[in-house]
């Protein structure tokens, strides 16, 4: 007997539960229809209509309207650098800069406890799906509680990412992401989609350039010189969130990622010979095979008398073991050097992820106001106008001086910045607040074998 139950997780999204009774028990299966991210549908099919657009391109180099799709948001600067930026321009007295110093530990210590609120909240919801939980088990969870719960940390996780700066990749972006392959990238993936039930990826820090060292996948040889790297488009930060049918939510952060790279850090995934590798492969297996089979073929034909049909069936054994060797362990040696890549480009994921993002937010919350702050008091007399023209004036500066000052066009949301500072009005002048407690510095942690070595020389 099977019967189908249609179970909505939180209005978000549908899954459908098979339950097949027979003779030698009951099996549960829980598939995905229509599976919600972040309170948007994103059915894979969509992505895969996608696909079959760019695998008709001829050999596109960006995903199209690019430039509207992703908008830089980021601002390439530490606080320090912002800090020491904004004192040369703007704070150039004693004065302004023990001020503008003052601010800055003002805003440190308001979204201190704010973004720990927030981080607490969000590893409490993370904490029952952690796969990485150190403390005791708790009751394992249904499929469709699982899905139920990763969809409340995403959702959760929106505004943290966007207060962070980063920016949601488009489903287009994806789809020419896993389709086309950098000519410079010697290992090759492939995913099948149907093993997903979702995956979104946001990034940060778009370059155009040679990518760091470390993190490319190196300078291919010519024919009597080593190539230099390519110039490629790639982040300084990628997060990804994907879940597929088999695992569980995995939360993943890496550096330095090309666009057309994005496949490579995915969860399930199968190597594969790049087309010119396969190519060469087979050419040296048709070359070494024509040689063997002349120089050795040949003479046992002519002296063993051995029938023609036995000899070209165990020519046929011979090479195929010899292609299946080649090809294994070529793909063996792509799939260690994708390994050693992934090492370095890893930063943080699952629940250490959760707080390396909020730390993130926090600093770009901080250089906002900073930011919103120093412009404002150097507005000109008379724009005193509806708050919609005072972020929009706020806005445009700021995008004109960070343009000056790094040569990128960031995308500075203005308004955002103004709510911060006016939030932080209230309070000024509290910091550190009337009865503040000091803690004690950590004291040196001193070894056992570091405290006996005195007392034994003494002896």
């Amino acid at each position: 007997m099977r019967s189908a139950l249609r179970l909505g997780l939180q209005g978000k999204g549908l899954v459908m539960l098979h339950v097949t009774r027979g003779v030698w028990g009951s099996t549960v299966r829980v598939w995905p229809l229509l599976p919600a991210l972040l309170g948007t549908p994103r059915a894979l099919s969509s992505l895969a209509d996608k696909m079959g657009v760019y695998r008709k391109m001829w050999n596109p180099t960006e995903p199209r309207d690019w430039a509207q799709q992703y908008r830089e948001r980021f601002i390439p600067f530490s606080k320090e650098q912002l800090l020491r930026l904004l004192i040369q321009e703007f704070h150039s007295s004693p004065a302004e800069k023990v001020a503008l110093k003052e601010f800055s530990a003002h805003v440190d210590f308001c979204t201190l406890f704010h973004y720990h609120h927030i981080l607490a909240k969000l590893q409490a919801l993370y904490d029952p799906i952690n796969p990485d939980r150190e403390t005791l088990d708790q009751p394992s969870l249904t499929d469709p509680q699982r899905l139920s719960n990763e969809q409340e940390v995403l959702r959760a996780l929106e505004p943290l990412l966007a207060q962070a700066n980063f920016s949601a990749l488009s489903e287009d972006a994806l789809a020419y992401a896993l389709v086309v392959h950098h000519p410079q990238d010697e290992v090759q993936v492939t995913i099948n989609l149907d093993q997903y039930i979702y995956m979104q990826f946001w990034a940060l820090g778009q370059r155009i350039g040679q990518m760091p060292r470390l993190s490319s996948v190196g300078s291919k040889w010519g024919f009597f010189t080593k190539l230099p790297p390519a110039e490629r488009r790639y982040f300084k930060r990628v997060v990804l969130a994907a879940r597929t049918k088999r695992g569980h939510l995995v939360l993943k952060s890496f550096k330095d990622t090309p666009l057309e790279g994005l496949e490579q850090l995915l969860p399930e995934l199968k190597v594969r010979t790049p087309t010119l590798q396969r190519a060469l492969l087979n050419l040296t297996l048709l070359v070494s095979g024509v040689v063997f089979f002349v120089n050795v073929g040949m003479v046992v034909l002519s002296d063993l008398k051995m029938a023609t049909s036995l000899l070209f069936l165990l020519f046929a054994i011979f090479m195929g073991l010899r292609a299946s060797k080649m090809f294994g362990q070529r793909r063996s040696v792509q799939a260690l050097e994708l390994a050693h890549m992934l090492y370095y480009r890893s930063t943080s994921n699952n629940s250490e992820l959760l707080s390396a993002l909020a730390l993130r937010a926090q600093i770009e919350h901080t250089k906002e106001a900073l930011l919103a702050h120093s412009f404002l008091a150097r507005r000109p007399e008379g724009m005193c106008g509806p708050p919609e023209e005072t972020s929009r004036w706020l806005q445009l500066e700021v995008e004109k001086w960070l343009l000056a000052q790094s040569g990128y066009e960031v995308a500075f949301n203005g308004s955002r910045a103004l709510a911060h500072l006016q939030a932080l009005t209230p309070s000024m002048g509290l910091y550190p607040p009337p009865g503040f407690p000091k803690l004690d510095p950590l004291a040196p942690v001193t070894s056992e074998s570091s405290q006996a070595a005195p007392s034994s020389s003494n002896n």
